[in-house]
């Protein structure tokens, strides 16, 4: 390079270097001397925080890819005590409720107190174990003082009210109306304060009337959030998929990354055990806001929030429909007749895979109203809220013979054309010698049968001979073999039920005696079972003896559908290898049953199918109604379990089962809608 041109470009640099450092000072000069003192006051006056923003939560399908709970965008109001001075803190609430009262808004808070006068403890509104966690840091209980409700039991609600109001500095001019109000709120900053958050949300799904309203008035402390709140597609399987609320006991959650008090949670069913899949990623924001008027003025997210997952569920929701439809109308003409209140459940089950197609508990309720319903819900005493399917136990009455007929014919004690002869009086005991059903009713008996015969009549005389000679122990093997009286493994909990032995006798003060065999091979003693546990028997029982849990997860994608999360994977957990001889003796007898008995119901099925029936008392002249079944006859591929209390007979639920059957192998699997990125929120 020319040596004249060089010198020159470093003169230039030189000087341009010059000017920056000019520029610098002269702006610093302007800062700290000729308008320092405007700098330090906006400096005093604008504050920053970083906020955690909430995912939307992920959207839950089918298994055919139909959205059945998705979300709308809504405004949320939040309250942040940071943004206003202490001694300021009532007044900026009260502003707040005055204008929440005029808009007809419905303010939330924590306290478990109810709203009106006693003010006694109302949990629903919040947690008991946050409320003894405050009061405790008061010094106003100890941790002793707390009943087996969780609640403090030294002090009153209506007690508890007037300490808090005192606490709060709140005067006394102040209509008691507002007051609860107002120490709700500032229970639920203090709550939310304790366990180091500084906001609380208190209002949501608001409209932009009153976003207006908040923006041009006198409300510091009032941040105005979008969220999400649930939107469900379809009126069926309230159950299975649960429903969501607010973080109930934080301390589950204050370790886990995107989680905030304002966080939205399931509570129950899928919304809950799919919480992970569900939540999604929040994002962070930063807001810079004044300190004089406590308004915000200014936001940048420093990270978008990204949606939860999409989960596709095992259920056929169209399938669904037809099982919840016909479970209520069996039961409703059960009503109708004898005005009895009753409740049920049925249960449909994937040969193979432990897939759950359909499950339903009558009564039930409509998420869509559920927080409006819930009061009612809850003092509702026929139970709609109890999932009957997963929690409820009912004795399996003679649907347990079928595990009775694998068991001996496994262990050899009888062969598929062993005769035994029907006397009518089992007089093997002295006590006790129970009955056949049919000569009960008709002073008769079935005469010489074998195994398949048997299942046909359900005679109850085969199976106490046969339950003797086979044991209770052997019993008891199969019957855990096939998943009975065991938790399912279904993700949304469910009960493990009782298994009759002498174990469980001894364990709970009950008497067992040689005769509690044979009534435990006929599924009555101590056995109690789920419709679920039912279904998924009858599904392993039809495999060959492929036990898989009963799972109501399909698959997990991403938000926006882009990538595969999870996939269930499971394979069998045990598998009994039923022999030929056995699966073609017993599976004969239930496919006799279609062509005998309930032959009317069956007339009508569209593929050949199996059945067993089962009537369990509990009580004098009352019984539960059970049912099983399986189709294709040759090649099964579904396993049903419907349960009616007070059903009586469970041949009353043929026609049911028949209809289940039915819808399944009628489908035509049009119609599917898959969840894409215009389904989902961000």
């Amino acid at each position: 390079m020319d040596p004249k041109r060089f010198t020159r470009r470093l003169i230039a640099l030189g000087a341009a270097m010059f000017l920056c450092a000019l520029v610098f000072v002269i702006t610093l000069f302007d800062a700290q001397i000729v308008n320092g003192d405007d700098y330090l006051d906006k400096s005093i006056r604008t504050n920053a925080k970083t906020e955690t923003v909430k995912a939307s939560r992920g959207i839950l399908t089918d298994r055919n890819g139909k959205v059945l709970v998705s979300n709308r965008a809504v405004y949320t109001l939040n309250f942040d005590s940071s943004l206003v001075s202490s001694d300021e803190l009532n007044d900026a609430l009260l502003r707040v409720i005055e204008l929440m009262n005029a808009q007809g808004v419905e303010i939330k808070d924590a306290l478990p107190l109810a709203r009106t006068s006693p003010y006694a403890y109302d949990t629903a509104n919040g947690s008991a174990k946050t409320l003894v966690k405050y009061l405790v840091s008061l010094k106003w209980i100890n941790e002793k003082n707390v009943g087996d409700d969780g609640l403090p039991t030294t002090l009153t609600g209506s007690a508890l009210y007037l300490k808090l109001r005192s606490e709060y500095g709140i005067d006394e001019t102040i209509p008691n109306s507002t007051v609860r109000t107002l120490i709700g709120l500032r229970y639920s900053l203090a709550s939310a304060k304790m366990n180091g958050s500084t906001t609380f949300e208190f209002a949501s799904d608001v409209d932009v009337s009153l976003i207006s309203l908040i923006k041009d008035g006198n409300y510091a402390g009032v941040q105005v959030d979008t969220s999400s709140v649930r939107v469900y597609e379809t009126d069926y399987a309230a159950h299975v998929l649960g429903y969501t609320g607010s973080i109930q006991d934080w301390d589950d959650y204050k370790d886990k990354d995107g989680y905030t008090l304002a966080s939205t949670v399931g509570i129950s069913g899928v919304e809950s055990a799919f919480e992970e899949y569900l939540h999604g990623n929040a994002g962070k924001r930063l807001v810079t806001f004044d300190n004089d008027s406590g308004k915000i003025t200014g936001e940048l997210y420093t990270r978008e929030p990204q949606p939860g997952g999409t989960v596709a569920l095992t259920i056929d929701i169209d399938l669904q429909q037809v099982v919840e439809d016909t479970l209520a109308s069996t039961i409703q003409g059960m009503i109708d007749k004898d005005s009895n209140e009753r409740g049920g459940a049925a249960a449909v089950i994937q040969v193979g895979t432990g897939e759950v197609l359909a499950m339903a508990s009558y009564p039930t309720y409509d998420l869509e109203t559920f927080n409006q319903d819930y009061d009612e819900l809850v003092k509702d005493e026929r139970l709609p809220m109890f999932n009957r399917a997963t929690q409820g136990v009912y004795a399996p009455g003679s649907t347990f013979k079928l595990c009775t007929s694998v068991a001996a014919l496994e262990e050899g004690i009888i062969t598929p054309s062993t005769i035994i002869e029907d006397k009518g009086i089992y007089t093997y005991y002295v006590d006790p010698q129970p009955m056949c059903w049919i000569w009960r009713q008709a002073h008769t008996t079935h005469g010489r049968i074998n195994v398949s015969q048997a299942i046909v009549d359900s005679c109850n005389y085969f199976y106490y001979e046969v339950g003797r000679l086979t044991g209770i122990k052997k019993l008891d093997e199969y019957a855990t073999a096939f998943g009975l009286g065991q938790s399912t493994g279904i993700e949304i909990g469910d009960v493990s039920g009782v298994l009759a032995s002498p174990e469980w006798a001894e364990a709970h003060d009950r008497e067992w005696t040689d005769g509690q065999t044979i009534t435990a091979a006929i599924g009555q003693s101590y056995n109690l079972f789920t419709p679920l546990q039912l279904a998924n028997y009858v599904a392993t029982l039809v495999s060959g003896g492929e036990h898989y849990e009963a799972h109501l997860l399909k698959n997990v994608k991403s938000y926006d559908n882009s990538r595969v999360v999870d996939v269930y994977g499971k394979g069998p957990l045990n598998d009994l290898n039923i022999s030929d001889s056995t699966m073609a003796a017993v599976t004969k007898g239930m496919h006799d049953l279609t062509y005998d008995s309930l032959r009317s119901a069956f007339s009508r099925c569209v593929v050949e199918a199996g059945a067993k029936t089962g009537s369990a008392q509990v009580g004098t002249d009352i019984a539960n109604g059970t049912f099983v079944a399986y189709a294709p006859y040759d090649d099964p591929e579904i396993a049903i379990a419907i349960v009616v209390e007070k059903g009586g007979s469970g041949s009353l639920l043929a026609n049911a089962a028949v209809d289940i059957i039915n819808a399944w192998f009628t489908r035509d699997g049009t119609g599917a809608t898959a969840a894409g990125e215009d389904a989902l929120m961000r």
